[in-house]
């Protein structure tokens, strides 16, 4: 039965994967790779990997999509700009020009030169993989003798915060990375929305943005020992702000520059100040005092959590705040500052 189950999710994983890539129709092909990313989530569950699934549901899913979704609509939006002011009897249209147009024969030779890439990183992870052994006891079993020690009862977590808490926290200083790099390119705009032609939205916003951030809370707790932590709960965090800035709740009040900076920074920066604090004591890089680890780890899984919720809501934000009054036309470049 459950041979059955994986084989169909299998192809199913595949037959999507082929047709979010393939498809011509861009919103079809997003709304493939949403689908793609819950048949993931399923299959990481069936591998017993919970705490993947959770992320892969949420990030790779929920807020990827809307992510793809935002540009989707950003970029239709800038098409229909285009066309109005090229429809203008002033200026050409680039459709008629030529302007930007790539060549069918030049296409085909992108998609061919994608599809060989694709298939050579393909083979030279075949290739790294093969020679592996087909079981293998690996640091499993150590870590698990040891699991007393890290200060929670959750092995991912242990894993991620103490067997190799560096690696983690590089990640945390990648998302920062990430986000500075999405403000150094240009400013918010925040979609005028009209509430009250959307009541229903607007009150289910208000019931399920509170269950939210409740949501958030349990799995940041429960993540010492059982499957969640900072990054799922995160996750939830940031898709209530995408919820919030969906309805245009952002319109009704940005909040200031420095406030964002701050959150988005107190993961790293309190990551980084237990890293220095633990190593005054011990002398190693997040190597914890005996029986010390825990309320650490909780420590700084609180910070991560703020900052990777912000993190993820500014990323779908797609821009750095703004101060100024937030006009009807969105904001396309930071030349209009």
């Amino acid at each position: 039965m459950w041979a059955l189950f994986d084989i169909l999710l299998l192809l199913g994983i595949v037959f999507l994967a082929w047709r979010a890539l393939a498809d011509a129709d861009l919103f079809r092909g997003v709304m493939q790779f949403i689908g793609l990313g819950l048949l993931v989530a399923v299959a990481w569950v069936r591998l017993r990997a919970p705490d993947v699934a959770l992320a892969e549901a949420a990030v790779g899913s929920g807020l990827t999509g809307a992510l793809l979704l935002a540009a989707l609509a950003r970029g239709e939006r800038r098409q229909a700009r285009t066309a109005q002011t090229a429809s203008s009897p002033e200026q050409p249209n680039p459709a008629q020009t030529g302007a930007g147009a790539v060549s069918p024969k030049r296409e085909h030779l992108y998609r061919a030169f994608a599809a060989a890439v694709g298939w050579l990183i393909f083979g030279l992870a075949a290739w790294a993989v093969w020679p592996l052994p087909s079981a293998s006891d690996g640091l499993a079993l150590e870590a698990r003798t040891r699991l007393s020690e890290s200060g929670v009862s959750n092995p991912v977590t242990a894993a991620l915060l103490n067997y190799r808490g560096y690696d983690t926290l590089l990640e945390v200083a990648v998302l920062l990375l990430a986000i500075v790099g999405v403000w150094s390119l240009r400013r918010a705009d925040v979609a005028v929305a009209d509430s009250a032609a959307r009541p229903l939205f607007d009150s289910l916003l208000r019931w399920l943005l509170p269950l939210l951030m409740v949501g958030a809370g349990y799995l940041l707790w429960i993540g010492s020992f059982a499957p969640g932590g900072a990054f799922q709960a995160g996750a939830l965090l940031g898709g209530g702000l995408v919820l919030g800035r969906l309805a245009g709740w952002g319109q009704r009040k940005t909040p200031a520059a420095h406030y964002w900076r701050a959150g988005l920074a107190l993961g790293l920066l309190a990551f980084a100040g237990v890293a220095a604090l633990v190593m005054k004591h011990t002398g190693g890089l997040l190597q914890y005092p005996a029986g010390q680890a825990g309320p650490w780890i909780l420590a700084i899984e609180a910070a991560a959590t703020l900052s990777i919720g912000l993190t993820l809501g500014a990323l779908f934000a797609g821009g750095r705040p703004s101060n100024e009054p937030i006009s009807a036309e969105p904001q396309e470049s930071p030349d209009h500052e």
